[in-house]
């Protein structure tokens, strides 16, 4: 859920941290020679190469369908783990204060990542630079808007959370206007932002003076999602180019959020003096799940099938978290809440588009051009 993000946010991440991206490794042919003996020996060779090629095919085709299976195998899991958070959410909170459910789930989540680098033999980050700076990400990315979707959950339903949520690709738009001055707006994204905005009234039923809704929570929610930007745009500004893996950086990150938490959480909660099997279930599969692996999975479709494809996990979250919430919790759901989730869908995604280059024109076969 921390790392729905559009796809600039995503690259400034593969700048920022050395991600590797997918690209496609091509092979250049071999140049043509002239003459009778070279004819014989191309032709010898492409023969050679043709009957090798289709013993190859047989082999080849099943294995690139296994990946093909495999990458969108991985990209539901990610979706249902992302969109189930909110589900978690609203269980743990339930056994637990909102600070202690974000608490076990940066702990859990950070165990994973590190359990992980002691696999792979990487180490932290070893400049106090960077560990400064991954200090404020680590707030501004997880900690508050951790914090701050636990709290609105005591007031608000799951549902309307994930659909909250939804809504960073909006705040990034508009804060990158502002914040980055190499991100213009056009027309198409400024259609986009206030399309999406408008399915944020409509989820909250505007038109009826916000009946049913607790604005607290709701801005609360709110909150949490226009945290996300503004994270990577500072991370954008201050760690772009530094020599750590991904997975190195957001370890740390996530270590620093579990020192945070845990200095704030005993001055503002008490102890707790039971620990109910399902909230805690609740809290680590937040943590372990849902930030430790879901991490692990998206970095690895970051590197598979690029930053584009990956980040289209954010529109299938509110849909998952809302069939979730009804489903399991039988949250009541009135018929503006998937209307206005839609719209806001919609319009995050016109937000994200780019026009398509023009191509130049091409003269029609047969045609002769005369000086």
């Amino acid at each position: 859920m921390c790392y729905e993000v559009a796809p600039r946010i995503v690259d400034l991440m593969s700048t920022a941290t050395g991600t590797p991206t997918a690209s496609a490794d091509t092979t250049p042919s071999p140049a043509t020679t002239a003459g009778p003996t070279a004819d014989r020996d191309a032709a010898t060779t492409a023969a050679n190469s043709a009957d090798a090629l289709r013993g190859a095919t047989t082999t080849a085709a099943p294995t690139a369908r296994g990946r093909a299976r495999g990458w969108q195998l991985r990209f539901a899991v990610l979706s249902l783990v992302w969109g189930f958070s909110f589900l978690f959410i609203k269980v743990g909170t339930q056994g637990f204060a909102p600070l202690q459910v974000t608490l076990g789930r940066v702990a859990f989540g950070a165990l994973v990542l590190l359990a992980v680098l002691v696999v792979k033999r990487e180490r932290l980050p070893r400049s106090a630079r960077t560990w400064a700076h991954l200090t404020v990400a680590a707030f501004l990315l997880n900690a508050l808007p951790f914090s701050l979707f636990a709290y609105a959950e005591l007031t608000i339903p799951s549902t309307l959370a994930g659909i909250c949520n939804a809504t960073s690709p909006l705040w990034g738009m508009a804060l990158s206007v502002v914040a980055l001055s190499e991100d213009r707006p056009t027309r198409r994204r400024v259609a986009g932002l206030g399309l999406g905005f408008l399915g944020v009234l409509t989820v909250l039923g505007a038109w009826q003076g916000f009946a049913g809704t607790d604005l607290t929570g709701t801005v609360m929610a709110l909150g949490a999602s226009l945290c996300y930007p503004i994270g990577w745009i500072y991370v954008r500004r201050t760690l772009a180019g530094v020599p750590h893996s991904h997975l190195s950086m957001s370890g740390a990150q996530l270590l620093l959020a579990t020192a945070q938490l845990a200095a704030v959480t005993p001055l503002f909660t008490t102890a707790p003096t039971s620990y109910p099997i399902i909230p805690l279930l609740a809290v680590f599969a937040l943590g372990a799940l849902g930030t430790g692996l879901a991490f692990l999975i998206q970095y690895g479709l970051v590197a598979e099938i690029g930053p584009t494809t990956a980040q289209m996990v954010t529109y299938f979250i509110p849909v998952i978290a809302t069939a979730a919430g009804v489903a399991l919790l039988h949250e009541q759901l009135s018929w503006n809440t998937p209307v206005g989730a839609l719209i806001v869908l919609a319009g995050a995604a016109l937000t994200q588009s780019r026009p398509r280059p023009s191509r130049p024109a091409v003269p029609p076969t047969g045609s002769t051009t005369t000086n």
